[in-house]
């Protein structure tokens, strides 16, 4: 198992069935052995900085039925909702103050958004604040919406692939989505130009560990400059709401196995992690992740972005999160960046 562990920092990528027998096989002391060598990978690349996204949830509407997520359109129990253009730049100026250097603006995949109403909210984003990074989190478009989004000043985008095997994605999302599609949309994204930012869930339903090496493989062939991984959380209004979860230990295991395969990588600890476990971001960091992404979002709309139960920092002030995130992170050694944080490895002269 070391020797496995050892091979991928050397050569930062396995066989499918190599990942497969570590994802089967690993133990308490493996997992430490592992972290340790993704700690040392991480900080040798970036420190012990780790860069804060101000997340904005703007939309809770969504067109898909994804058998997993709370703001499926057929959830008929959910609060909906959508943030105004004065909204969602209320948000980057509160962000702005607290040393925000990047906004992601994420939502469901809502038809009100056309084209031209996130065109305007991206050019007044980007005016307003040009010294930062922005982040699109709202899935699946054409080419032509994804080029425009670029041309118009937008910097990443952020599309879970969500399983990289064809038959497991299906198993997970209504008949009318695909993981071939889902997948044209992440080339599309990376020959445009953008920083593409890709991921899967950890323990969903039907999930084996051939599925897991199956996405450590696909993720080493795209080589996203962010890769955001989280624990399968069930959502009580969903058709998965009995499912078992994902687990702490295999998701930083997960984390640790992404370190040494893409070492530049941005790779957050997630809010899903935080969820699990109460020092769950903090276990993330210390397995190899850079990055967390705390909520901008107004706190009364927040509540009813849930993409799975029990979600935390759902009633926090932005600053009081800030805070809250920055001494958590002091506790173990390591420092809130106020900056951008672009991937290292990553290269356009358009936006340099």
């Amino acid at each position: 198992m070391k020797s496995l562990i050892d091979k991928l920092e050397k050569n930062t990528v396995l066989s499918k069935e190599e990942y497969a027998f570590l994802i089967e096989n690993f133990d308490g002391e493996i997992s430490e052995y592992l972290f340790e060598k993704a700690r040392n990978v991480r900080i040798k690349n970036y420190g012990r900085d780790v860069y804060i996204r101000g997340l904005i949830e703007f939309t809770s509407y969504c067109k898909n039925n994804c058998l997993y997520c709370g703001l499926r359109c057929g959830n008929r129990n959910a609060e909906r909702y959508r943030l105004s253009k004065s909204e969602i730049l209320s948000c980057c100026e509160k962000g702005y103050a607290l040393g925000f250097r990047t906004f992601v603006l994420q939502g469901g995949e809502d038809p009100y958004f056309t084209d031209e109403r996130m065109l305007d909210i991206i050019k007044s984003i980007k005016s307003g604040y040009p010294d930062c990074a922005l982040t699109l989190s709202v899935g699946e478009k054409s080419y032509e919406s994804y080029k425009a989004y670029f041309d118009a000043g937008a910097d990443r985008y952020l599309l879970r692939h969500e399983t990289a095997d064809n038959e497991h994605y299906a198993k997970l999302h209504p008949k009318e989505m695909s993981a071939l599609n889902r997948k044209r949309c992440l080339e599309d994204l990376k020959n445009i130009g953008y920083q593409v930012g890709c991921g899967f869930m950890v323990g969903s339903p039907y999930q084996t560990a051939e599925n897991l090496a199956d996405d450590m493989i696909y993720i080493k062939e795209l080589q996203p400059q962010m890769v955001g991984i989280g624990p399968f959380i069930s959502q009580h209004d969903t058709p998965f709401a009995d499912k078992k979860n994902g687990t702490l230990e295999l998701t930083l295991f997960m984390l640790g196995l992404l370190r040494l395969t893409l070492p530049y990588a941005l790779i957050p600890a997630t809010t899903a992690l935080g969820t699990i476990d109460a020092l769950g971001r903090e276990k993330g960091i210390l397995a190899g992740a850079n990055v967390v992404m705390p909520n901008l979002s107004p706190s009364d709309v927040r509540k009813k972005y849930l993409l799975y139960d029990n979600k935390i920092c759902t009633g926090d002030e932005a600053a009081e999160c800030r805070k809250c995130l920055e001494m958590r992170m002091k506790a173990i050694g390591y420092d809130i960046a106020v900056s951008r944080g672009d991937c290292l490895n990553f290269k356009n002269s358009e936006r340099k």
